[in-house]
């Protein structure tokens, strides 16, 4: 059975999904990107402040979902452009320091209002 997962510390979803999806100990988490969760709006900045942002919103669910970034298993990140990499990754690296989840990461033709970068996660529920 699944559960549907919502905060408020995070950007409400801006389409027909959900923040966050458990299901069997496992967090399904959509793709978040750049929002400030108080306003809505596209936080100003490069690819490294939009990246932090991703990430900080990612917490924010991960959280509501009873989990952390130490649990996370997989990401996909989606890149507006793939030369911004090493930037996205020197964050990423700051919220993953040991043990890594699996990543994937693709250079997209376009993400939801254009921004830079858009992150998604699987992670485990720890008991």
């Amino acid at each position: 059975m699944k559960t549907i997962i919502t905060t408020e510390n995070a950007p409400k979803a801006i389409g027909p999904y959900s923040q966050a999806v458990i299901n069997a100990g496992v967090a399904y988490l959509s793709g978040q990107i750049p929002l400030d969760p108080a306003t809505g709006a596209l936080i100003e900045g490069g690819i490294a402040e939009q990246t932090e942002r991703v990430l900080e919103n990612m917490r924010a669910v991960l959280a509501a979902c009873g989990t952390s970034f130490e649990h996370v298993l997989k990401t996909t990140v989606f890149l507006k452009d793939m030369a911004e990499f090493p930037a996205m990754n020197g964050v990423y690296a700051r919220y993953f320091p040991t043990n890594p989840p699996a990543r994937s990461t693709v250079e997209a033709a376009r993400l939801p209002r254009d921004v830079r970068v858009e992150i998604e996660a699987i992670a485990a529920i720890p008991s």
